[in-house]
């Protein structure tokens, strides 16, 4: 199934040319691959390098890559036997250039709790965190993430400390499995995010290599926990009452037909109110905007009219 993005805009642009797949699930998690117009010349997220934390809290960044980097938003890097850190912004990297980040936040809120390297160098900040982290970019801080850390862990029945590890890194094995119950689409380039019923995400890259990096980010790390907390979801299965191949073909048929109607049904009603749009930096024709609503946040990348990159959050989640 493919259709036309419908979506009531979280700002004025123009997503002419963008479409969406066929809506992917497993368990409370539904993905709806998103794909469209590439936008050339951006570098690859894995050439965003954390150089060195100078202090807590402050992570200087680097652009090893050939083209202007847009880094990830909320994205979290796993430094070995250091106390890591996730930043609280996007932001534009020219090729060679180095930017310190000095509102970053430390993730883990005392010696000991090491978010351990187990082949999740690279991470995206749950969902549940991602307002709060948004709303304290600026913030010279480095604890000022514990409080939502905290009330995150508790809310999952785990001990109630500022540690992101007890999520990343306890239930790694978990949270991997989605990224092999999900397909990654050749082409795909974005993904609308649900959780239950709720529109917990839009992701948009700017071409299909820079998704493709982030995916693992995103759909184990950042969207995830969520999933997999959301509450119990009923396995049962129901056989078809088909004799023949093509009969159960058009089960099949039926079957996509009414999860994309029931997914298009969630988008329309999902409750994303914007009230203002914040351009924060520029470089050359890009424009890094921050978009501030009720029910939604997030950080766009837009060249004129034209998308480039998007990630948007539920703040219903938070």
């Amino acid at each position: 199934m493919t259709t036309t993005l419908e979506l009531r805009q979280p700002a004025p642009l123009d997503l002419t040319g963008y479409r969406l797949g066929q809506p992917q699930r497993t368990g409370r998690l539904t993905v709806v691959p998103l794909f469209g117009p590439a936008y050339p010349g951006i570098g690859s997220p894995a050439a965003v390098k954390l150089a060195r934390v100078v202090g807590y809290g402050k992570c200087l960044m680097s652009n090893a890559g050939d083209g202007v980097a847009i880094v990830p938003l909320h994205v979290g890097y796993i430094q070995d036997a250091a106390q890591n850190h996730a930043l609280c912004r996007s932001a534009f990297l020219a090729p060679g250039q180095e930017l310190l980040f000095a509102d970053a936040c430390c993730v883990q809120q005392s010696q000991g709790g090491y978010i351990s390297d187990r082949g999740h160098g690279l991470f995206v900040l749950p969902v549940e965190l991602r307002a709060a982290a948004l709303d304290l970019r600026g913030v010279e801080n480095y604890s000022k993430l514990w409080p939502a850390i905290t009330a995150l862990n508790t809310s999952y029945g785990l001990p109630a400390r500022g540690h992101l590890e007890q999520v990343l890194t306890r239930q790694h094995a978990v949270l991997t499995q989605f990224q092999s119950r999900l397909e990654l689409l050749p082409e795909q380039l974005g993904a609308l995010l649900f959780i239950g019923e709720c529109l917990a995400g839009i992701e948009i890259a700017p071409d299909p290599r820079y998704f493709a990096e982030m995916w693992v980010a995103l759909v184990c790390f950042a969207y995830g926990p969520a999933a997999r907390h959301a509450g119990p979801v009923d396995e049962s299965v129901v056989p078809y009452d088909v004799s023949t191949v093509d009969e159960l073909r058009l089960a099949l048929a039926e079957d996509r037909r009414a999860v994309a109607e029931q997914t298009t049904r969630w988008l329309a009603e999902a409750p994303w109110q914007v009230s203002s749009i914040e351009e924060t930096e520029r470089f050359l024709d890009l424009r890094l905007s921050t978009v501030h609503g009720d029910g939604v946040a997030g950080q766009v990348v837009t060249d004129g009219q034209r998308l480039v990159y998007a990630s948007l959050f539920s703040r219903e989640l938070a």
